[in-house]
């Protein structure tokens, strides 16, 4: 076995004590002082990732928006210097070889974020398709620039205090440049934890220990990738491998299987013929009919499961792959992603509405099942030698309020 990469922070993560453990190739720490106390302290402070073993490739070159517009899912022609969009790397078939944030911070370049696990997949990926488009420099950057994520109610407080220059504006994939004593410092309005305030700060190597210290001085949480893995999930946000990827039966899973796609996918006219265009506008018709209730073998054919959220009664751990049955005592499908995560118990309502002191635990989880099911239908889910009610929901966790993310509770 190769020996693990590790990041520039590697130092500042033995220091803290943290877990650590293999991510992707990577010696990355699962928690500090534990899964449950970083959960909580993003959702109601400010939570601090490092996320450098994320891919960063850049592009550049006089073909670099059609090369994108080709290997990409999203309309890369709409985003304008200062902007970002969450994308898709498709396959032919429809299914997702990774999915991706792309940022324009300048004029006449882009950056990818790609998955840790995926980046060699994901640059051959790209590459054979590079011959196409003379004159496009793909780079992978990954060990220059390191990344950090700072996600939470506090965050905009934090970075306000620290950077000269301007914070991007107030809303989501925006990007700004500033500096932080002097460095210069990327910033985006982006995340992984369905906060409503948070960002990404990508700077230079060299640098990303001091603004590590300064973040944690004002008291910013160091957080792992177990709470990471947590906040996604409350937030109904795929990892691949999980949600996107193969399913239990080792079968691709549809992009639009997951409800992002609709953010995610465009069939501008601008964009030709892309990869993957052919299957996912199938898909895509498929989604729509069976949002009206058309249920007919041509829509389930291109479209047979969907992503859904449930809820399950109890404290019971539901894991990938534990079994889902319906209300008819059929198989309906599997857990892509379960676990139990804690949240704040919220007081007063309306504009009083604020975050208090208590903290509960709920099981949650995320599944691939039946695309006829649809929000509130009960189902039984397959816990060990135990069965377990479940719900589905619309979604765990609702961020459309700032500063706060409010934990959305089904009552059984």
């Amino acid at each position: 076995m190769s020996e693990l990469r590790r990041t520039v922070f590697a130092a500042r993560h033995a220091a803290l004590g943290a877990k650590l453990a293999e991510f992707g190739g990577w010696e990355m720490p699962m928690w500090y002082q534990g899964i449950v106390e970083e959960h909580l302290a993003t959702r109601k402070g400010a939570g601090l990732f490092d996320v450098s073993h994320m891919g960063r490739l850049t592009v550049r070159g006089a073909r670099a928006l059609e090369f994108l517009q080709h290997v990409l899912t999203n309309n890369a022609a709409a985003l304008e210097v200062g902007q970002a969009q969450y994308t898709i790397i498709a396959n032919e078939q429809g299914g997702a070889v990774d999915d991706a944030y792309l940022y324009r911070f300048v004029e006449d370049e882009y950056l990818l974020v790609v998955n840790a696990s995926n980046r060699a997949k994901d640059v051959a990926h790209l590459r054979g398709h590079l011959a196409r488009f003379a004159g496009v420099e793909m780079t992978d950057r990954t060990e220059e620039v390191a990344m950090l994520s700072l996600q939470g109610p506090r965050s905009r407080e934090m970075l306000a205090g620290l950077v000269e220059g301007q914070l991007p504006e107030p809303k989501k994939n925006a990007l700004g440049a500033a500096k932080i004593k002097g460095k210069p410092v990327r910033l985006a309005r982006t995340g992984y934890t369905g906060e409503p305030l948070g960002f990404e700060l990508f700077l230079a190597r060299a640098d990303a220990l001091e603004i590590f210290d300064l973040l944690v001085g004002l008291g910013a949480r160091p957080v792992g990738l177990g709470a990471r893995d947590t906040l996604r999930l409350e937030a109904g946000l795929p990892l691949y491998g999980h949600e996107l990827g193969t399913d239990a039966q080792g079968q691709e899973i549809p992009i639009f299987a997951i409800s992002l796609a609709r953010f995610a996918v465009s069939f501008s006219a601008l964009k030709g013929e892309f990869v993957g265009r052919a299957a996912l506008e199938k898909q895509h018709e498929a989604a729509g009919r069976i949002m009206r209730g058309e249920f007919y073998s041509p829509a389930l054919e291109a479209l047979p499961r969907r992503v859904m959220a449930v809820a399950i009664a109890g404290k019971a751990i539901a894991r990938a792959g534990a079994r889902v049955i319906g209300a008819d005592g059929k198989l309906v499908g599997y857990v892509t992603s379960g676990t139990v995560v804690p949240y704040w118990k919220i007081e007063a309502e309306g504009l009083a509405c604020r975050i208090g002191e208590e903290k509960l635990m709920r099981s949650i989880g995320l599944m691939l099942a039946d695309s006829a099911l649809r929000t509130g239908d009960s189902l039984t889910v397959e816990i060990r030698d135990k069965k377990a009610a479940g719900r589905i929901v619309a979604s765990h966790l609702q961020s459309k309020s700032p500063p706060y993310a409010r934990p959305i509770v089904c009552e059984f």
